[in-house]
């Protein structure tokens, strides 16, 4: 049984359809991604998760209650933002309190309130859990990037939330941290075991991160599945090309496309059984492997090639074989 179930959500914007029929189902203590363009309605499904708006037809259910009109302050949902949203008058201990405080004082009219020493050893174990125990005097000023992202995450399971929602928030760290951030992001997430679902527009960050992810295009799902499903299975071209790098090709008998992967191609001087003759056109050092733009067959097309080898190194012009080591036909086109 998933213990998230979207079923058949619309929402418009000033008469704009955003979401169209939507349907989603998230497992308990998965990490889920929304992955799509900018503008694609990724966001809008947080806020109509976390109950910020509601859909104007179809049902979300959390842990077997529909939780359609429910205030997003009864949903026992986390929220991280895109900008962390920290108080700056505050120490990171005093954020974390914040909720708690609220939430016991202000919302939870019937439960017995937690003494501040309650409060604290609650604080003082989420910090623990996060590595953040030895800032908690200091001021979201004081802190690093990283730092910040974690306290923000901290605020949010504070409240031991059932949901926890993630908003692009490592977009304002740069490559290196992001990297860094996100290994960490998934430790915890799994040391908690907290169902999870996070929006980002970053392919590597979901293939990373994610047990499952959420393709979606125009307000609508395309395709959901493992990492692995959605790189080497995609169910068509905007998969294939929006999730990682994708040679699309067509088969000169059937007309059907085929999609080849940069990485899937060899490269060589000598001819090999099934290889085609090309030329380089460009070359672009990325470190760990070259990738190159090569033009084959004399027929105008044009491929990447993704190359570990360092013994090979082609310049512009030089003639080369292509030899495709694996195809994927697509199955849904």
């Amino acid at each position: 049984m998933a213990f998230i179930s979207i079923e058949n959500i619309s929402f418009s914007y000033s008469k704009k359809k955003v979401i169209e029929n939507f349907s989603l189902q998230v497992e308990k203590g998965t990490f889920t991604t929304l992955l799509g363009e900018s503008g694609c309605g990724k966001t809008t499904i947080l806020k109509l998760l976390s109950g910020f708006l509601e859909p104007s037809n179809g049902k979300i259910i959390i842990n077997d209650k529909v939780i359609n009109g429910v205030l997003p302050n009864k949903r026992k949902i986390g929220m991280v933002f895109q900008d962390y949203a920290l108080f700056p008058h505050m120490t990171v201990e005093q954020n974390l309190l914040y909720g708690l405080k609220l939430t016991k004082e202000q919302i939870d009219k019937k439960a017995v309130r937690k003494s501040k020493e309650e409060m604290k050893s609650i604080v003082s174990e989420t910090a623990a859990s996060l590595g953040i125990e030895d800032l908690l005097e200091r001021f979201p000023s004081e802190l690093s990037g990283g730092q910040q992202q974690r306290v923000a995450l901290g605020r949010a399971i504070v409240l031991k939330p059932d949901v926890l929602l993630m908003d692009e928030p490592l977009s304002s760290l740069d490559t290196k941290l992001r990297i860094k951030v996100r290994e960490e992001l998934k430790d915890i997430q799994k040391k908690l075991g907290i169902t999870t679902i996070y929006v980002t527009h970053d392919q590597e960050e979901a293939l990373s991160l994610s047990d499952k992810i959420a393709v979606i295009k125009n307000g609508t799902l395309v395709q959901f599945g493992t990492p692995s499903e959605v790189y080497f299975e995609p169910a068509n071209k905007f998969v294939a090309d929006f999730v990682g790098r994708a040679n699309i090709l067509t088969d000169k008998e059937t007309k059907k496309e085929y999609m080849i992967r940069p990485e899937w191609f060899s490269i060589s001087k000598e001819q090999k059984e099934s290889s085609y003759k090309g030329k380089i056109l460009s070359t672009e050092f990325l470190g760990a492997y070259t990738r190159y733009k090569v033009e084959f067959e004399n027929e105008k097309q044009i491929v990447t090639v993704d190359n570990s080898d360092s013994e090979n190194d082609y310049t512009s012009g030089d003639s080369v074989f292509l030899t495709a080591n694996k195809i994927y036909n697509f199955k849904h086109e």
